[in-house]
């Protein structure tokens, strides 16, 4: 589906009629409404764009036909079963080419006064090199018409890139902007370097709906794109490098100016009247669709060593990044506790975990805070690892983070029914 359908089934939409600036003018808007998807309708200088489209769980599990508990189960199952995508011949996506390009012709916002420019927040990169294909978010800065500075952490882009370098050569990009949630999810996943995301965001759509991710072949390129995106852009990404930043990131702090490497655009393919998809960085949707797709690395690591996980959630308050509730059913004597080095060794950049019992929903706060209150005593139940490594967007982290593991479990050889709540 397209993100036109899901908008159709949507009833809390907020649209907005009014002219608005993309220098600044979209995040008023959307701070006014963070749960709810915002249209823009009438952007200064033309188009469309929508944004806070996938800023809750329910939202996402709706779209999904699963519930917000499946959803990590849903997204665990394709990353272990990928699924072929459908090559498709034609897409509404190619009805319309660009070959003068000019960037500023489309509403990319610049969200904050600190930004470096403006940005692009929602392109999912799909690039290929020598057979391997990866699907992967990055942010996009715009610094001329056909010009950008692209962040690229040390990770499968990254790796694919110096490839590219090493022989002398661009490696050659496509961004897919206004992409369903499947592919949306599957860029975000961390998987092995050389396993197709696109197959990932398959096995989601085929799970969800029965059907796979359809795929058009860009002509410029050759490049594969999802056929039901709003937006690609086709270019390359050079041996040059240029600034990039500053960026408010998910934890709503200043990421500072990095050399990054240099965007060059070629051509841009679009459907008619398109629809640019925007994130607002820090705001909920960021949090959604960069923290969910790695509870499933979670769920797998807890699950190795204590079988009966009832759920794993990445927390709002952590910035769906930094904090997390493992509700698991203990089956002996320190089983909260792996499961609390399984739950860092399964997101890296964790810093803190909270294990309740299979009795507590991991995704109410109340809930777990009870759980806190009522079965965790600090000196025997807290753990403290020092001097590990953590997250860079974690400003407090300088090099290595201390991390905190809570067990807010009933003890194996306690009478649970002093632990049991009534009401």
């Amino acid at each position: 589906m397209s993100i036109r359908s899901h908008l159709e089934a949507m009833d809390d939409v907020v649209v907005v009629e009014e002219r608005t600036d993309p220098h600044l003018g979209v995040t008023p808007h959307l701070n006014a409404h963070p749960e709810s998807p915002v249209m823009l309708e009438n952007m200064a200088g033309g188009g469309r764009l929508v944004a806070n489209l996938w800023s809750t769980r329910s939202r996402i599990a709706s779209a999904l036909r699963t519930d917000v508990p499946g959803l990590t189960r849903l997204i665990a199952g394709a990353m272990a079963s990928p699924k072929p995508f459908k090559w498709v011949k034609d897409a509404d996506l190619l009805d319309n080419q660009v070959d003068k390009v000019d960037l500023g012709k489309l509403p990319i916002p610049t969200f904050y006064k600190s930004d470096g420019g403006p940005y692009i927040t929602a392109g999912v990169f799909i690039a290929e090199w020598e057979g391997v294909r990866n699907l992967s978010f990055h942010r996009v800065m715009v610094t001329g018409p056909r010009m950008a500075t692209v962040r690229v952490v040390p990770r499968h882009l990254y790796a694919l890139h110096r490839r590219a370098k090493a022989k002398g050569k661009d490696l050659p990009v496509a961004i897919a902007i206004g992409s369903c949630p499947p592919v949306l999810i599957a860029a975000a996943c961390s998987v092995g370097l050389g396993q197709d995301e696109l197959e990932i965001a398959s096995a989601i759509r085929t799970a969800a709906f029965g059907k796979p991710v359809e795929v058009v072949k860009l002509p410029g390129s050759g490049l594969a794109a999802p056929a039901t995106a709003e937006i690609v852009l086709e270019g390359r990404l050079t041996g040059k490098e240029a600034d990039e930043g500053p960026f408010v990131d998910i934890t709503g702090t200043i990421d500072p100016v990095r050399q990054q490497p240099v965007l060059e655009v070629d051509r841009i393919y679009h459907r008619t009247k398109p629809i640019l998809h925007a994130i607002l960085p820090g705001g909920y949707e960021h949090y959604m669709l960069m923290g969910l797709p790695k509870e499933p690395a979670i769920l797998k690591s807890v699950m190795g060593v204590v079988p009966e996980v009832r759920g794993v959630r990445l927390t709002e308050g952590g910035c769906c990044w930094l904090h997390a509730v493992v509700s698991i059913k203990a089956q002996k004597q320190g089983d909260a506790k792996n499961a609390i080095l399984a739950a860092f060794a399964g997101h890296a950049s964790l810093k803190r975990v909270i294990v309740v019992d299979d009795d507590i929903d991991p995704f109410d706060d109340r809930q777990v805070e009870w759980a806190l209150a009522t079965r965790f005593q600090a000196h025997d139940d807290m753990l403290v690892i020092e001097g590990a490594r953590g997250s860079s967007l974690d400003p407090s982290a300088s090099g290595t983070t201390s991390k905190l593991g809570l067990d807010a479990t009933i003890p194996m050889d306690a009478d649970r029914g002093l632990f049991k709540r009534l009401m």
